[in-house]
C-alpha cells in the first residue's frame, strides 16, 4: 500500500503551479475589470488544482496499465512501480475529478452562468482521455495543444468571465501565457522520456520533433510567453514587470539547450519552469492591478 508520501509525489508536486498561475492571472485580470469575487477564485483554484491533480493520477494509471512507465526516469508512478493498485491510483483521479466538479457546480450557482457546466464536463473529458481511453490524444503528439487550451486559455479566461462577464487585452495576454509556459513543462518533460516513449509507441509532440527541435521548441514556448507582456507596456508601463522574471528563464532554457542534460537532469527543469510560471502570474497580476 502507498504510503502518503509517495501518494504526494505521484501527484507531482511540481506540476501545479501551472493550475496556480491561470487562476491568478485571471482573477486579476477580472479585479482589472472592476469586478473580483473572493470565493468564486477559491472555488476556482480548487477547481485548477483538483484537475490538475486528477489528470496526473489519470495519467499514472493509464501509462501504468499499458505498461508505457515500466522503463520511466522521473517522479514516482504509483501503478507502474506497484506501490498502489491500478484500481486505487484511477480511484483517486476520479475522486480529484470529482472534487473538481462539485466545485465548479457551486461557482456557477454564484454566477448564474449554467452553460460553464458543459465547459467545466469537456474539461475533465480533455483530462481523462490525455492518456486514457482507446486513442489518447496524449499519444498523438497533442499533448501541448490540449494543455495551451485548458491550462491557458480555458482556466484564464474562464476565471475572467465567470467574475467579470467580459474580458481584457490583458486577459487574454496572461492566458496565452500561461498557456505556452504550461506546455513548454510538458515538452520538457517529454524530451527526457523520448528514449522510453518512443520504444513503447508513445508519439508525444516531442518524439515526434526529436530531441533537438523539441528543446527548441520549449525555448520559444517560454520566450515568447515572456516576451508578450511587453506589447501591453504602451497602455500599462506596469506590465515591464514581466522584465523580473526573464532572469528566471536562463536556468531552464540553459539546460534545455545543452543536450548534456539527459534523464534525471531534466527532472530541474520542470520545478524551475514552475517557478517561472508562478513569477510570471504575479508579475501580469500586479501589472493588471496596479495599472
Amino acid at each position: 500500500m502507498a504510503t502518503t508520501a509517495e501518494w504526494i509525489a505521484g501527484s507531482r508536486p511540481r506540476t501545479l503551479p501551472m493550475a496556480v498561475a491561470p487562476v491568478v492571472i485571471g482573477a486579476a485580470a477580472a479585479a482589472g475589470l472592476g469586478s473580483f469575487d473572493l470565493l468564486i477564485g477559491a472555488l476556482a483554484m480548487i477547481v485548477a488544482l483538483a484537475l490538475q491533480v486528477g489528470v496526473n493520477y489519470a495519467n499514472d494509471y493509464s501509462d501504468g496499465v499499458r505498461g508505457t512507465d515500466d522503463s520511466r526516469v522521473g517522479p514516482m508512478r504509483l501503478t507502474a512501480s506497484g506501490a498502489a493498485s491500478p484500481g486505487a491510483v484511477k480511484a483517486a483521479a476520479f475522486i480529484s475529478f470529482g472534487i473538481a466538479g462539485a466545485s465548479g457546480v457551486v461557482i456557477v450557482a454564484l454566477s448564474g452562468m449554467w452553460w460553464f457546466l458543459a465547459v467545466g464536463a469537456v474539461c475533465v473529458l480533455a483530462a481523462w482521455w490525455y492518456t486514457g481511453g482507446s486513442r489518447p490524444y496524449g499519444y498523438l503528439g497533442l499533448g501541448e495543444v490540449m494543455v495551451f487550451i485548458f491550462f491557458g486559455l480555458v482556466a484564464t479566461l474562464g476565471t475572467t468571465w465567470v467574475m467579470a462577464a467580459q474580458l481584457s487585452p490583458a486577459a487574454w495576454v496572461g492566458a496565452v501565457g500561461a498557456g505556452l509556459i504550461a506546455s513548454g513543462l510538458l515538452m520538457a518533460n517529454n524530451v527526457r522520456d523520448i528514449p522510453t516513449d518512443r520504444e513503447s509507441g508513445k508519439m508525444t509532440l516531442a518524439v515526434r520533433l526529436g530531441e533537438r527541435k523539441a528543446r527548441i521548441s520549449y525555448v520559444l514556448m517560454i520566450g515568447v510567453a515572456v516576451l508578450l507582456p511587453l506589447a501591453l507596456v504602451a497602455q500599462n508601463l506596469w506590465f515591464l514587470l514581466v522584465l523580473l522574471v526573464w532572469p528566471l528563464c536562463a536556468g531552464p532554457v540553459r539546460i534545455m539547450l545543452s543536450r548534456r542534460h539527459t534523464g534525471r537532469a531534466l527532472i530541474t527543469v520542470l520545478q524551475l519552469t514552475g517557478q517561472v510560471s508562478l513569477a510570471f502570474a504575479a508579475t501580469m497580476a500586479a501589472a493588471m492591478l496596479l495599472g
